[in-house]
């Protein structure tokens, strides 16, 4: 088993919810959440996240506005909308039915 691609994976796959959940706090610009996730060891460059912001404004879940900035150009900040908002509750849900099955198998 490659180790390297698992642990991909799992990171891509709890990117979205965590990605939610950095919104749920307060809008943010895109330089702002790779600094966050990269504080939280979780590394992600520009490439992998402007394509999942773009989806998950597409499907309704975040919404953005232009805020000028007073180093550049205005900024694009993405904040959650009551859609992503709900979909971040039930990411929540499943995320806690994952983790009390694997603290299951590990107890057990």
């Amino acid at each position: 088993m490659n180790e390297e691609n698992v642990k991909s994976q799992m990171r891509k796959g709890i990117l979205e919810y965590c990605i939610l959940l950095l919104l749920e706090r307060e809008p943010s610009y895109t330089s702002d959440i790779i600094q966050k996730l990269h504080d939280a060891q979780l590394i992600v460059v520009e490439g992998t996240l402007y394509p999942l912001l773009t989806r998950l404004k597409n499907s309704g879940l975040l919404s953005y506005q232009w805020i000028e900035s007073t180093q550049g150009p205005p900024r694009k900040y993405y904040g959650l909308t009551d859609a992503g908002l709900a979909s971040l509750k039930e990411l929540e849900a499943s995320w806690q039915e994952l983790n009390g099955a694997i603290d299951h198998i590990k107890n057990n």
